[in-house]
């Protein structure tokens, strides 16, 4: 199988700045639409548990849909993916914000959570294919960018919107949504030619090779659990904390504006992690950075349970925001890397799937928290699930450092008799 040709290989290159551009488009409606949906729940009278069940429900569609979907881009191609992703995200965000009923709040939010599975299967995929072995930790790095670029700039928008407007917060907050409806439109734009006509798994044989790797045997390959469960922990905290600091916010006196400055510093903390994350993989290692950043994140997240001022809080989120910022790309590659080459998009799949679980779990799990025991306390849930990702971390990177031990030389009386064996036999041919 012939590897396709990197980013870093010609003209090519520029496939992945469009890929970002529209990542961070598709995101930042995202973005804009989750705050904004939690505070429309809110005007049409849901409490913290439903507002942690809507939040879940984004997740279920998609929970379903993952594997199907890795499947099918393991032996086709990605690109049409990404278009399908824009539209069930423009239309979910525009329908959350016209309906009237929490219900259906709940089913157009799972709609749009399905449109962004579509994209980020069809774009992961995309880097995975087009990118050297070298060059997943940066090109993935660079890609989870635009993600981080997208929930910099959308809650900003909707904290505007939203607070600035005249009239309810019901009001203001649909005005929020149908924005956010017009600006995942604009990805579009940037999605022309993003996949090489020719890439792995793309052929006519290739179906029959993907089906033929069983999920078990995906699942069971070295490293790729812990890939899963980090990736989970990871997008569990960043998708609660979306939720619910406005909630938070709500029970503290914290405007919505000054909450979605407050999720953009950590989103832009979170760039900036990215930004430097080869020299600090030089540095430390994939295993050190990945476990410590897990490690810090979780003792973040549970000292956010304390009632700290807003400065307080500001500091704490953007150091939450620079350690979140390592998860992702480094389980991409480590999945990716550690999964069966002919069936990398289902693993991404499968690495979705437990994403989606941990969105449709944690946040339901979360809304039971907070009924009964205050806001802010499904925080000490996510640090709880960031320590368990730490110590699979570095439990996982010791048994790959093992299973990468060289084997024992062979001894010299048998050297010897196979160097006798193989002498032999070229005389003979």
């Amino acid at each position: 199988m012939s590897r396709a040709r990197g980013p870093g290989a010609g003209p090519g290159r520029g496939w992945l700045l469009r890929l970002v551009i529209a990542f961070a488009f598709a995101q930042g409606a995202v973005s804009m639409a989750r705050p904004a949906v939690s505070y429309r729940a809110l005007a049409l009278g849901a409490d913290e548990t439903a507002v942690g069940v809507i939040a879940g429900v984004y997740a279920l569609l998609p929970l379903f849909a993952a594997v199907p979907l890795g499947r099918r881009t393991d032996h086709g191609r990605c690109a049409p993916l990404l278009p399908l992703g824009v539209v069930l995200i423009s239309g979910g965000c525009a329908l959350s914000g016209v309906v009237s009923s929490l219900p259906a709040m709940a089913a157009w939010s799972g709609v749009m959570g399905l449109g962004h599975l579509c994209f980020v299967i069809g774009a992961q995929s995309i880097v995975a294919r087009q990118s050297a072995a070298a060059e997943q930790d940066r090109n993935f790095g660079h890609f989870t960018i635009g993600a981080s670029l997208g929930q910099l700039g959308g809650p900003i928008a909707a904290g505007a919107l939203i607070s600035g407007g005249s009239g309810a917060l019901g009001r203001t907050s649909s005005l929020a949504l149908l924005v956010s409806a017009g600006v995942c439109a604009v990805a579009l734009t940037s999605l022309w030619r993003i996949e090489h006509r020719r890439t792995p798994g793309a052929g006519p044989g290739a179906h029959k090779a993907a089906a033929k790797v069983p999920v078990t045997r995906i699942l069971g390959a070295r490293g790729v659990p812990a890939g899963i469960f980090i990736s989970m922990a990871v997008l569990s905290s960043t998708d609660i904390l979306t939720a619910y600091l406005p909630v938070v916010g709500e029970h503290r006196g914290i405007a919505p504006a000054t909450v979605g400055l407050l999720l953009s510093l950590r989103a832009a903390a979170t760039i900036a992690c990215r930004l430097v994350m080869t020299p600090m993989l030089r540095l430390l290692g994939r295993t050190a950075l990945l476990s410590t950043s897990c490690l810090l994140a979780g003792l973040l997240c549970a000292g956010m349970v304390l009632p700290v001022p807003v400065p307080v809080l500001a500091v704490m989120l953007a150091a939450l925001g620079f350690c979140l910022g390592a998860g992702q790309p480094l389980s991409m590659t480590t999945v990716v890397q550690a999964a069966p080459a002919e069936a990398r998009s289902t693993a991404l799949a499968l690495r979705l799937t437990g994403n989606r679980l941990g969105q449709a779990a944690a946040p339901a799990a979360a809304g039971l928290i907070a009924g009964t025991a205050g806001a802010a306390a499904p925080f000490a849930l996510l640090g709880a699930l960031l320590l368990v990702a730490a110590g699979l971390g570095l439990r996982g990177g010791r048994a790959t450092r093992a299973s990468s031990v060289p084997p024992e030389p062979t001894p010299v009386r048998e050297r010897d008799q196979a160097d006798g064996a193989s002498l032999a036999d070229r005389s003979r041919s």
